[in-house]
């Protein structure tokens, strides 16, 4: 409770600085005449009856995190921020509230007196404290209609947006789910870097492994994907049944949209119809399952489970019956793996963190016995085991050896006439540098073993003598074809003797990064791992790859197709070229982070946009090959996250992270334009901005200002898609101006879904998560035509969309 409240207090301290540094910024603006009756008042004789300073702050700008509190001069030089050295100098929250950028201005560009703007409320009349709370400014969104503009508030935040002249009627504008809808595609990337028993091999040809919620069948020959999509949340493992058809997979247990925890849940479900048999253990497992396992000596009546809680509950099923047959607490350590002894479904194996456990089941209970590492170094972590022929237990560890243990008789001599046996090691075999991360027993009895840090797959007799090794880590094995999944989250395929190639490959660390190309079913994507891959989106595969040395964080593809510009962590941005793969040109702006890189629909301007709070502009000749700086934006109060370019080239639109939208001449010099009403009925090339007259409606009730991460609008100016913070994809019409807007929903991703676009045609659309690494590409399906509504766009646009949709042949 006290660090909540103290957490409290820090943001009122914050809205209170806001507050302050917003009237501080504009007050050059103010005749000096009007503001010294407020510098001569007292703070408390300056605030309305009944309401403290906070109360106003909070209504009016609430929960701003992370605004810069900087001001900037006319010509856009930064200055010191200098506070009120005395409660007198503070200025009444009402001047604040008239001195903002965003002041009604009339179509003849006069901005409304301070007399009669302080005299009209916002909504309804001058808020009381008791009804402040109430008002809609306190609200996380809200949206209020203006006459000729729309204010929305965003956590307090005012963002004035004016209709365009289009709109006779605001009120009679109707809004209705788009007629397209999406069909996953396809699924890139693989989860090998933190799980185990994520790889199997279905006798249809198909290798099934799991990636964000999707449980992914992949035939290897044709070269297609069927997806398994009942999860709700990240899948954590997967293991197959005796029959070699069914399947159950575990999910972690995820958080809902207001972060309450879900019920994580096992599916049993049919390969060939992807059809789910059963839901095991709803309501039971906490935070997640971690490792599941179908028994084999009695055809897979039995299933155990072990969940991420802190004792590791250790539970068996009755498949049949889908009840829950024992359960245990197994260990407060991390736990690995399971699984049933194949010959015996009384005996069950665990290891982890410095353990491994034999568990009998008998009478309904389970009982367990430690292994005894005796005289050998007890390794930090067991991270593997497989049962052999001969009925050994064979792990392997994180000091490089695989262990073999057995039963060893009750010592009786020592210990009396009521020992027990014991399970103990009975050799040690040197195999990896490095962990042991995997084991794979082979028909014959020979034996697989995948290193970690020597990267080696190692090929050992049934007696453990090494017969044949090369260097590549989880594998299932096809006869003599082997399958690999790596920690790199790739799957490669091949054999011993004629070496491995990767049939699925994948980013290993969060993605933000994402553009596609102009003319072309190619996309680049980039982000923490440093790798800018480039796809082919009618091929589903990898084109080529290549490593930075920053990670990088925004991209896009300069108009003629030949290069892409990628900007990265540290200010730095590169120019690649597509042919040859090679870095062209290396630039460096500020030394933040660079959120956005958008090229002008000609080609000629490349904008780039910073943490730092400004938008570069370039000039580009030579086909994309030279860059020269042209101008700078400066304005921003925060720092940029979205840009788009107006269709002539000369305009630039964009956002920031204190939710502001402002509009820069650049044919003048990126010069900031202070009368935004004038561009209200300019047309912009793309659309990403997720803040704008054209996308309020894609917000949705209760979102604060960053639920929404990125934006894109078709090039047929017909949809848009949206990425949001609770792992969904969303598809509304466009434009979509008006609150509550109906949408269509899909789920699939795992993490924050970081980016959005649309392919050159429209035909698929790509999604990007974050922590999931993981690229959905959905095919877009158009099920018929609408004419309802005023959709906002000219009859040449409508009939444009149409024929572009016909010639795909898209029914």
């Amino acid at each position: 409770m006290m660090e909540g409240r103290l957490q409290a207090q820090e943001d009122e301290i914050m809205l209170l600085k806001s507050s302050l540094a917003d009237a501080l910024r504009r007050l050059h603006g103010v005749p000096l005449a009007l503001t010294r009756p407020v510098q001569s008042l007292s703070l408390e004789d300056a605030l309305p009856e009944g309401m403290s300073l906070m109360e106003e702050a909070r209504a009016k700008f609430h929960h701003i995190q992370g605004l810069e509190l900087e001001e900037k001069d006319e010509e856009g030089e930064e200055k010191d921020l200098s506070w009120a050295s005395s409660v007198e100098e503070a200025i009444h929250p009402t001047a604040i509230r008239n001195l903002q950028r965003d002041d009604h201005q009339d179509p003849n560009g006069s901005t409304e007196s301070l007399s009669s703007a302080s005299q009209t409320p916002i909504s309804g009349s001058p808020a009381t404290p008791k009804d402040l709370s109430a008002s809609p400014r306190s609200g996380p969104l809200s949206i209020i209609l203006e006459g000729q503009s729309i204010k929305m508030f965003i956590r307090g935040r005012p963002i004035t947006m004016y209709v365009p002249s289009n709109i006779q009627n605001y009120e009679d504008l109707r809004m209705e789910p788009p007629v397209e809808t999406l069909e996953l595609d396809w699924v890139y990337g693989y989860r090998g870097r933190d799980c185990r028993a994520n790889l199997y091999l279905l006798s249809s040809g198909e290798a099934v492994y799991f990636i964000a919620c999707v449980v992914v069948l992949y035939h290897i020959n044709n070269r297609t994907q069927r997806h398994y999509r009942k999860h709700t949340d990240c899948v954590r493992c997967l293991t197959i049944h005796p029959d070699k058809v069914r399947m159950a997979s575990g999910q972690t247990a995820g958080v809902d949209k207001d972060g309450k925890p879900l019920q994580p849940y096992v599916h049993i479900w049919d390969s060939s119809t992807l059809i789910t048999l059963q839901q095991i253990g709803l309501g039971t497992f906490e935070r997640g399952v971690g490792s599941v396992a179908f028994s084999f000596a009695d055809a897979g009546a039995f299933l155990c489970v072990i969940d991420d809680s802190n004792e590791h509950m250790l539970s068996v099923w009755d498949c049949a019956k889908g009840t829950k047959h024992t359960e245990v607490k197994s260990t407060n350590e991390a736990v690995f793996t399971v699984e049933f002894n194949p010959s015996d479904s009384t005996n069950i194996i665990t290891c982890g963190k410095s353990h491994i456990y034999f568990w009998t089941l008998s009478a309904g209970s389970l009982t367990k016995k430690q292994g005894i590492f005796g005289k050998y170094k007890k390794p930090k972590f067991i991270q593997c085991f497989v049962f052999s022929l001969t009925g050994d237990v064979l792990t392997g560890d994180s000091e490089g050896n695989i262990l073999t243990w057995g039963k060893s008789p009750g010592d009786v001599k020592t210990l009396g006439k009521g020992a027990k046996e014991t399970f103990q090691i009975m050799r040690q075999t040197r195999a990896h540098d490095g962990s042991v991360f995997t084991l794979c027993m082979l028909q014959g009895g020979a034996l697989l073993s995948g290193g970690g840090k020597d990267r080696k797959i190692i090929r050992w007799s049934a007696d453990l003598a090494p017969e044949r090794e090369c260097e590549v880590k989880d594998a299932y094995v096809n006869g003599e074809e082997v399958l690999v999944g790596t920690t790199r989250n790739a799957i490669l395929r091949g054999t011993f003797s004629d070496g491995f190639v990767a049939i699925v490959q994948g980013h290993v660390d969060e993605m933000w990064g994402l553009a596609t190309h102009p003319s072309q079913d190619v996309f680049l994507t980039c982000g923490h791992d440093r790798q800018v891959c480039v796809w082919n989106t009618a091929e589903h595969k990898l084109d080529w790859c290549t490593t930075l040395e920053e990670y990088g964080l925004c991209a896009d593809f300069c108009p003629n197709g030949a290069v892409v510009s990628v900007g990265l962590s540290t200010g730095r941005w590169l120019v690649l070229d597509l042919q040859t793969k090679e870095v062209i040109s290396d630039y460096t702006d500020g030394n933040e982070q660079l959120s956005v890189m958008r090229y002008s629909p000609d080609g000629s301007f490349l904008a780039v946009g910073s943490h730092d709070n400004f938008i570069y502009v370039y000039n580009v000749t030579e086909c994309g090959r030279r860059y020269s700086r042209y101008g700078k934006c400066n304005g921003h109060s925060s720092f940029i996250t979205h840009l788009d370019w107006s269709k002539d080239g000369k305009y630039i639109m964009s956002n920031s992270g204190d939710y502001e939208i402002l509009y820069w001449d650049v044919a003048g010099g990126c010069k900031l334009l202070r009368n935004r009403y004038e561009s209200k009925d300019r047309e912009w090339a793309s659309y990403t901005c997720v803040l704008g007259f054209h996308v309020m409606g894609v917000w949705l009730e209760g979102s604060d200002g960053t639920d929404i991460n990125a934006l894109c609008r078709s090039h047929s100016e017909r949809v848009v898609a949206v990425a949001d913070d609770f792992c969904k994809v969303h598809l509304f019409q466009y434009p979509c101006p008006k609150p509550k807007a109906p949408n269509h929903s899909y789920e699939g991703h795992g993490s924050h879904v970081t980016n959005v676009r649309f392919t050159h045609c429209d035909s698929h659309l790509l999604s990007m998560g974050g922590k999931d690494t993981c690229i959905l590409q959905w095919e877009v399906k158009r099920a018929g035509t609408s004419d309802g509504g005023d959709r906002l766009h000219s009859s040449d646009r409508e009939a444009e969309g149409r024929d572009i949709f016909t010639e795909w042949g898209v029914t």
